[in-house]
């Protein structure tokens, strides 16, 4: 009897189970033509597809994966458009150096040049926002060029990549034989695993010029970025933090690396740290707007950066002691030249320290003072108090998402993070849009165990259990760049507590009676938005659980209720002052002339 000739492999299929020897467990998109067929064979391989609303929120949401998780996070759209909404994802992540492949569908090969549908020259369109883009030339090339992407997209600085998939590609197949280029193919396609991130060193010289200087230091400061979050440096930050005694300032993603409590943490007296530090240890975090170039340091303190990329050192201020390696890794070198080579005497900067915690007092003080405000409607920090005090029995299993300028920028300082990438905003890009594909992202990943082929090597087992929740803290301008995303996260039964910072425009908004007065006088700005929108009632129709919330007592027993619901996510239409026209400032973006 005849051997039974084997099934051919689809394209498709060959493309999703690629994905699933590269690790892959989750991936979000927006599928038609040309890709359904991609998306349904993830699904038939046990990969979770997230079908998002918006290519734009999909691709937020594939990069956040990647910053959480290590490995990157995959986004599949369709060919021309889709992949041109998607641009905006691969920008934000390779602004924020977050690992991300973005899978894109495209016209067939044999209908180039004629006017195909959706004919876009997309490998070209998206090179200046990745690191590597390329097409495959036949499928014999995809789990190879997949494998390619993987590695770029975590090695060296990490970032965003692309790999277009032609509809003839995706549509085809490969007949198995005894011998040839597909049995070959299928061969590798076996041989294939999650992409490892190599770890590089620095400089053993630089090291011990590093650990010299900050021997010789009076004023210390050690500056955590989210690089340091990205590269898994909490044990060994806590452990040369505990050994010198450093202060430290974290940057808003860096935050939770070590807790906000920790009596060395002085991101409350972010301004005088700058400036009064005559060494300053830089892990992980770039010289670039969120640090103020570095013109809030002062003129002769002392540099000493660590980054993955070398060409980074030294950008926008000039870095004495540059150390190009993995934060962790490079902490690591640090901490064993500073055991090996014990102080003489030791070191004396309590009055430098003082100083500090002086005045990180005095302004924790401050806030305090103004969340105690009696006012209505409610301000942002008198909001804030409320939600904080609500989430007060459960904060330790809060992920915090946080969009839009003033709403960012305050809750930054009113809540405090005591474990690393448990918080998500708009990054170094600053992108406006992106609060409801980091949270969606952020919610399947703190609500679902990570699977031993999702970790990096070495990575240990997820402590990630069921009820960690997002929660996720926008402004109502910021809401409306992505608001149908809450049809996606009620659809995929996820329990997101979004809370709508309401004040009737973008930055500052307007009372209803000068809202209409200005109307009618056609003398509206350009910031103003419609007063009183009902976003909790715009939740209920996609789907989510709905709140209206006008005092701190209804917001407090909104945001409690919202957590009690976990099958659905909530909406809470928080109505805070409009704040009117005021000016347009915020103390990040002042230069270091103009502080204070």
């Amino acid at each position: 009897m005849a051997e039974a000739t084997p099934a051919p492999v689809h394209g498709a299929t060959l493309m999703a189970q690629t994905l699933r020897h590269l690790g892959v467990t989750t991936v979000f998109g927006i599928v038609g033509i040309p890709v359904v067929e991609v998306a349904d064979a993830c699904i038939a391989e046990g990969i979770r597809f997230i079908g998002f609303r918006n290519e734009q929120a999909a691709s937020y949401a594939a990069g956040a994966w990647g910053f959480l998780t290590g490995q990157p996070g995959v986004c599949l759209v369709v060919s021309g458009p889709g992949v041109l909404h998607a641009i905006p994802g691969l920008a934000n992540a390779q602004a924020n150096a977050w690992p991300m492949v973005l899978l894109g569908g495209s016209s067939p090969t044999s209908e180039r040049g004629r006017g195909a549908f959706q004919e876009w020259a997309q490998v070209e369109a998206v090179r200046p926002y990745t690191k590597y883009a390329a097409q495959p030339a036949n499928l014999d090339r995809v789990p190879t060029m997949f494998q390619a992407a993987f590695r770029y997209a975590i090695n060296g600085r990490p970032g965003a990549c692309y790999v277009d998939l032609p509809a003839d590609l995706i549509q085809g197949a490969m007949s198995l034989g005894s011998e040839g280029t597909a049995e070959l193919t299928m061969t590798a396609l076996q041989g294939l695993s999650p992409p490892t991130r190599t770890l590089t060193l620095a400089d053993p010289v630089q090291i011990n010029r590093a650990v010299d200087s900050l021997r010789r230091a009076q004023a210390p400061l050690v500056i955590v970025g989210k690089g340091a979050a990205y590269a898994r440096a909490e044990t060994a930050l806590t452990a040369f933090i505990d050994r010198t005694g450093f202060p430290f300032l974290p940057t808003s993603m860096g935050k939770g690396v070590l807790s906000d409590t920790h009596p060395l943490c002085v991101g409350a007296a972010r301004s005088e740290a700058l400036k009064d530090a005559d060494v300053i240890l830089l892990l992980g975090a770039r010289l670039n707007w969120l640090l103020h170039f570095g013109e809030r340091f002062s003129s002769t303190a002392t540099i000493i950066q660590v980054d993955v990329q070398a060409e980074e050192l030294g950008h926008n201020r000039t870095v004495d002691i540059p150390l190009a390696g993995d934060v962790a890794a490079v902490l690591g070198q640090i901490s064993s030249v500073w055991q090996s080579s014990p102080s003489k005497g030791g070191q004396d900067f309590g009055l430098y320290l003082d100083g500090l915690r002086a005045r990180r007092e005095r302004n924790h003080a401050t806030l305090a003072r103004k969340a105690e405000s009696s006012a209505l409607p409610m301000t942002y920090h008198r909001a804030f108090r409320a939600i904080r005090e609500a989430l007060d029995d459960v904060y330790d299993r809060v992920v915090l998402v946080g969009e839009g300028a003033n709403t960012m920028d305050i809750a930054r300082s009113m809540f405090d993070l005591h474990s690393p990438r448990r918080r998500l905003d708009a990054g170094t890009l600053a992108t406006m849009g992106v609060g409801m594909g980091l949270a969606i992202a952020a919610q399947v990943h703190y609500g679902l165990d990570v699977p031993n082929e999702g970790r990096l090597a070495g990575q240990p087992p997820s402590p990630h259990q069921h009820h960690d929740r997002v929660v996720a803290i926008v402004g109502d301008s910021a809401f409306g760049f992505s608001a149908m995303e809450i049809e996606t996260a009620a659809r995929t039964h996820l329990p997101l507590i979004v809370i709508v910072v309401n004040n009737n425009g973008i930055y500052h908004g307007f009372s209803d009676d000068e809202y209409h007065s200005r109307a009618a006088a056609h003398n509206l700005p350009s910031t103003a938005l419609s007063p009183g929108t009902r976003y909790d009632l715009l939740g209920e129709a996609l789907g989510a659980q709905g709140f209206h919330a006008t005092t701190p007592e209804a917001l407090h027993a909104a945001v409690r209720q919202a957590w009690d619901t976990t099958t659905r996510p909530s909406v809470i239409n928080c109505c805070i002052e409009p704040g009117g026209q005021q000016k347009l400032e915020f103390n990040w973006m002042k230069s270091g002339k103009e502080i204070k």
